[in-house]
């Protein structure tokens, strides 16, 4: 008899369900969230037929944690469900809105018990892969954070230290490059920066890594920080540089950790057998396919089509049809993290392939705006990244965007 297995997790333990075909309850159990417990779960388990050729699927409302990595080792099928999705099955066996973790660990079970083939298990990705995801996934949170605490400086600046701004303006990466970090921790107030002589800016951008073009550059920033500009109270003001450098140690914090994790997740990437197909795709770099093979991982069956990959990364369309009423309208609920490196590979791809680029006009042509034209560029090359991953090839520009000649030589 095939038995389905609802977990309702908790920080500090879970609720357990065991449903039969019918939808009736076998057994339930209270499992503290450690080994014991974990062992506990497993021997539940065995006693209702689960075994090596015979496993229980367990549905569990998260992807992640302890409990989720022993269940994906011990081979059975995990379904991370969305707690979202949840409360909806609840309403269908009740309508007095009852909540209990019992009801929902039953919700659980019975979800795989009448849907189970709509809902896709956790991939079985290597261990390489899911480290490539933890690394990829947090040097994304840095970035983001980065860029956090590079808009709260700004806005602290703008305040009383306008010349900041002025000078690095037209740097790249703005406030978060080595040199604007180094000089506010040297003058966080507009008045230090101006008694700083022209020796000190040089020493100042030695040490922020600067080698050519010292002379000149120092220079620029004592004509822009000795200006006039207008200022806060002398008191004021110095409270204001306490505050700029404790945001900067938070920017600091952000930068150094961005850089050590992309040089991680690169350092595994190189490793992994697909980064070869990967790094092949024009805008792609390392970086960006450690975090798209971060988020599709390598397990060959998670998706049956490229179409399926495309609703997962949010490139494909969602078309609302009601009546005479049809709309086609751009898909929100996706894995915003593919998404967004989606975006950067569609952007990086248009100034390295010819195809890409040309896809990208006659899109704009049709009277596509920008982020939909990139958003059906990104579609397009999730499509070659689908077939080359499943054959084993490299990308081939003349095969992904094949031109009028290509189409006739291929046709005789």
């Amino acid at each position: 008899m095939r038995l389905y297995c609802g977990i309702d997790w908790a920080e500090n333990h879970h609720d357990v369900a065991l449903v039969d075909p019918e939808g009736q309850l076998v057994a339930r159990a209270r499992i503290a969230d450690d080994a014991a417990g974990y062992g506990q779960l497993l021997r539940l388990l065995a006693e209702h037929g689960d075994g090596p050729d015979n496993r229980i699927p367990a549905a569990i409302e998260t992807s992640r944690g302890l409990l989720v990595a022993a269940l994906r080792g011990s081979g059975r099928p995990v379904f991370a469900i969305n707690p979202m999705a949840v409360s909806r099955y609840r309403e269908r066996h009740t309508t007095a809105r009852k909540k209990s973790d019992h009801v929902d660990a039953m919700a659980l079970a019975n979800i795989l018990r009448t849907d189970m083939n709509v809902h896709r298990p956790l991939p079985a990705d290597t261990e390489l892969a899911q480290a490539i995801a933890v690394l990829a996934r947090a040097q994304q949170d840095a970035v983001w954070d980065r860029t956090q605490a590079s808009n709260k400086l700004r806005s602290h600046l703008r305040e009383y230290y306008p010349a900041a701004l002025a000078a690095f303006a037209e740097v790249r990466d703005g406030l978060a490059a080595p040199l604007a970090r180094a000089l506010l921790a040297a003058a966080p107030t507009p008045a230090r920066a101006a008694r700083l002589t022209t020796a000190q800016y040089r020493a100042i951008l030695r040490r922020a890594g600067r080698q050519r073009g010292i002379d000149a550059e120092a220079q620029r920033l004592a004509t822009i920080f000795r200006a006039d500009y207008l200022h806060q109270a002398d008191t004021v003001e110095e409270a204001m540089g306490q505050r700029t450098l404790a945001l900067l140690r938070q920017l600091d914090a952000a930068c150094v950790s961005a850089d050590e994790l992309e040089a991680a997740a690169i350092e595994h990437l190189r490793q992994h057998p697909d980064a070869e197909i990967l790094t092949s795709f024009p805008g792609v770099g390392e970086l960006t396919a450690a975090r798209l093979l971060g988020e599709i991982g390598d397990d060959r069956t998670r998706f049956a089509d490229a179409r399926a990959l495309k609703a997962y990364a949010g490139a494909a369309p969602v078309t609302r049809a009601s009546g005479k009423s049809i709309h086609v309208m751009n898909r929100r609920v996706k894995n915003q993290r593919l998404a967004a490196t989606g975006y950067t590979w569609a952007f990086c791809a248009l100034t390295r392939s010819p195809g890409a680029r040309a896809h990208y006009d006659r899109r704009r042509q049709a009277g596509d705006r920008h982020t939909a034209a990139q958003r059906n560029l990104f579609n397009r090359l999730l499509g070659c990244l689908y077939h080359c991953l499943t054959t084993g090839q490299r990308y081939d520009e003349a095969n992904a965007f094949p031109t009028p000649d290509t189409d006739l030589a291929l046709a005789a």
